[in-house]
């Protein structure tokens, strides 16, 4: 059975792909032809899903891996996150934050770049709509991309919101909107510091969750903890560089929960200045 869901998914999916491209290139396919591709890739994604569900429950998540390839799970996950976290952001509600626990937030610096995106985005959308009124099928397939990229951006936002940084009792959960979230235990944090950098080098063992550019708070751990990045990609790191709405605030409830209190360094200010060039 697997081997067949692999065959419809990489059936399915180009043509459905090859379709939409011919009728945005403007190609008169006869109406019969539209109607009977359509029926036939719509088929072949049922009959897949059903597959799906079927493996899920015969032999659980690991079953319905070994046929979506990890890329595809999480770009997928990822999206419908982030529309979930449009109902979280309408409800006032927060994800991952429990009784107990405090959380920081780490959206306000990249909402107004945020929205202006989104604001030109949805002038786009009603400029190509008028514009397109007379072309049906490129208007309607344009107009249901620019409203879903509209609606997909104001769900990272959200997502943003909702998921904060999470400060427990015995860990530190560190989190950049939906695509991100990292789990690392307090007796692992050796030094915090205030560091104010907007250059971020890739370097080996080094995570950067930079929001708008910018980072504010550098973590140096004993052990390293496994991040897992967009694409499923896995790769340990002792120096965690993350940003919060409230550093100071943030620094000092780790400096308060962590075990060895002495090695965390403490805040300075202005903020401390990693060199020249790399922060300011």
């Amino acid at each position: 059975m697997t081997r067949l869901l692999r065959g419809l998914f990489w059936i399915s999916v180009p043509l459905e792909l090859a379709f939409v491209t011919l009728l945005l290139a403007g190609a008169a396919l006869p109406a019969a032809v539209l109607v009977g591709a359509e029926a036939v890739a719509l088929t072949l994604l049922v009959v897949a899903g059903a597959g799906l569900a079927v493996l899920y429950r015969r032999g659980g998540a690991e079953a319905v891996r070994d046929v979506v390839p990890e890329p595809v799970r999480r770009i997928v996950g990822h999206e419908l996150k982030a529309l979930a976290s449009l109902f979280l952001w309408v409800a006032r509600r927060r994800h991952g934050v429990r009784r107990g626990d405090t959380a920081f937030g780490h959206a306000r610096d990249q909402s107004a770049l945020m929205y202006g995106f989104i604001f030109v985005c949805a002038v786009e959308t009603v400029g190509l709509a008028v514009l397109l009124r007379n072309v049906p099928v490129l208007h309607e397939v344009t107009l249901f991309v620019d409203v879903y990229t509209v609606v997909l951006m104001l769900g990272v936002q959200a997502a943003s919101v909702t998921r904060p940084h999470v400060l427990s009792a015995d860990a530190f959960r560190v989190r950049k909107g939906a695509h991100c979230d990292l789990l690392i235990p307090l007796d692992r944090i050796a030094a915090v510091r205030g560091e104010r950098r907007y250059a971020h080098e890739p370097a080996d063992g080094v995570l950067d969750l930079a929001v708008a550019s910018q980072t504010s708070l550098t973590l140096e751990l004993t052990e390293p903890v496994t991040a897992v990045g967009f694409l499923g990609k896995r790769r340990p790191v002792t120096t965690v560089r993350l940003h919060a709405d409230d550093p100071a605030g943030l620094l000092a409830a780790l400096k308060a929960a962590t075990r060895d209190c002495g090695k965390i360094e403490p805040l300075s200010r202005p903020w401390a200045r990693s060199g020249p060039g790399r922060s300011r």
